[in-house]
């Protein structure tokens, strides 16, 4: 490989880096994840779109609403009075249980987990989302396998809380 070629890659890299953490911080500002994102750097184009919500009132479009500043919480937890916690797709994309393949899976079946700790990715458009487990507790189920395709708020892994 040339200087020039060497260079070329790594502007390149340095780029893609760039606009995959503007769309990151660009998704958090959302008060739900668009159905599609479209994101185009010549020319500058950027379209969202959300699934079909409830109609507008008294034609009123809804506005987007910003996020907090600090780490998003969840308000409720995804549970069933009778069931495991579900930890949920962050996004439409390809499910990874490990880092990169042929490596071990972040969690498996029977671990314990801490809340915030990275137990899968959920690949979009070529950008890597962390899924993260929002509950301390014992894995009971991963309920994807490597490369499977999820739709947004899907189940993919049950998780029994600590200290229930």
């Amino acid at each position: 490989m040339s200087a020039w070629e060497d260079d070329s890659a790594s502007s390149t890299s340095a780029a893609l880096n760039l606009v995959r953490d503007n769309v990151l911080e660009l998704l958090k500002g959302f008060d739900s994840p668009p159905k599609r994102l479209r994101v185009q750097a010549g020319g500058v184009t950027l379209e969202a779109e959300w699934p079909q919500g409830p109609p507008a009132v008294n034609g009123a479009v809804p506005q987007p609403v910003a996020a907090p500043a600090g780490p998003a919480e969840a308000t409720a937890p995804a549970r069933s009075d009778d069931g495991p916690h579900e930890v949920r797709a962050p996004s439409v994309g390809t499910f990874y249980s490990a880092p990169k393949p042929g490596a071990e899976p972040f969690v498996k079946a029977g671990d314990m987990v801490v809340k915030g700790a990275q137990i899968a990715i959920v690949e979009v458009m070529k950008l890597m989302i962390p899924v993260e487990a929002d509950v301390t507790g014992k894995v009971a189920r991963t309920l994807k396998s490597d490369g499977d395709p999820v739709e947004y708020d899907e189940p993919l892994f049950h998780i029994v809380p600590q200290g229930t």
